[in-house]
C-alpha cells in the first residue's frame, strides 16, 4: 500500500507541475476568469472576469489592465497596486480557472476552388450532359471531356447554341468538327462561354 500511495503522490506532483507551467506561460485575454488570493487579507480574495477592454476591477487597486500579461505579471501588477495598504509587501497569487481560457479554435482556410464555367453536350457524344471547364477552354478541349463523338455523329454539322446573357437571345453556330481535326477552319475552335450548349446531331444516310 505504501508503494501505491507513493506512486499516486508522484503522479499528482507531475500533473500539478504541468498545470503550473501552463498557467505561467498563458497570457490573459478578455473573457477569462481570474482567481486572486491575497495571503495577508482573505477578504480581498475573489474571482474577477476580464472585461472586453482587458481590465479587471480589484479592491485597493481599482481598474487594472491584465490582458496580454502572464499570470506572474498580473500577480506583480496587483501586488504593486495594493502594497501601499500593507506594512510589508503582500503575497498575491493569481490563477486562471480551468475551462475559462476561451482558446480560439484554429481556423483552417480551405483553398479557394478554381473558377469554372458549365457547358452542356447533347446528342451523339459518348458522355452527354454538363461539363465544368476552366474559363478560356476552347471547343476541342471541351469536346475531349465528353470522350469524343459516337460513330453515328454528324461531325460536319455540330451546333453551338449560345445565349446572350444580356438580351436572352440565342445564337446558333455550326462547327465542322472534322475540319478542325484535320487542321483546317481553326477559327471554329472558339473559346467556350458559360451556358454554351453543344448539340451533335445524328448522321444522315450516306452523309
Amino acid at each position: 500500500m505504501g508503494h501505491i500511495r507513493t506512486l499516486i503522490l508522484a503522479v499528482v506532483a507531475v500533473l500539478t507541475a504541468t498545470v503550473a507551467i501552463a498557467q505561467s506561460e498563458y497570457r490573459v485575454r478578455a473573457g477569462d476568469t481570474l482567481v486572486v488570493e491575497v495571503l495577508e487579507d482573505s477578504e480581498l480574495n475573489r474571482s474577477a472576469v476580464v472585461l472586453s477592454d482587458g481590465r479587471i476591477s480589484f479592491p485597493l487597486a481599482g481598474t487594472v489592465l491584465v490582458a496580454g500579461r502572464t499570470v506572474g505579471e498580473v500577480e506583480a501588477t496587483l501586488r504593486a497596486a495594493i502594497a501601499p495598504n500593507f506594512a510589508t509587501v503582500p503575497n498575491v497569487f493569481v490563477a486562471v480557472l480551468p475551462g475559462e481560457r476561451n482558446e480560439p479554435a484554429p481556423v483552417i482556410m480551405a483553398p479557394a476552388p478554381d473558377p469554372t464555367i458549365e457547358i452542356f453536350f447533347l446528342g451523339e457524344v459518348n458522355s452527354p450532359g454538363t461539363v465544368a471547364v476552366a474559363p478560356g477552354t476552347r471547343f476541342l478541349q471541351a469536346m475531349a471531356r465528353t470522350g469524343g463523338l459516337t460513330r453515328f455523329a454528324a461531325d460536319k454539322r455540330v451546333q453551338l447554341r449560345r445565349t446572350d446573357q444580356h438580351t436572352g437571345q440565342t445564337h446558333l453556330f455550326e462547327i465542322n468538327y472534322r475540319a478542325i481535326l484535320d487542321g483546317a477552319a481553326l477559327q471554329n475552335n472558339i473559346v467556350m462561354e458559360e451556358g454554351d450548349v453543344i448539340v451533335v446531331p445524328e448522321r444522315r444516310l450516306f452523309e
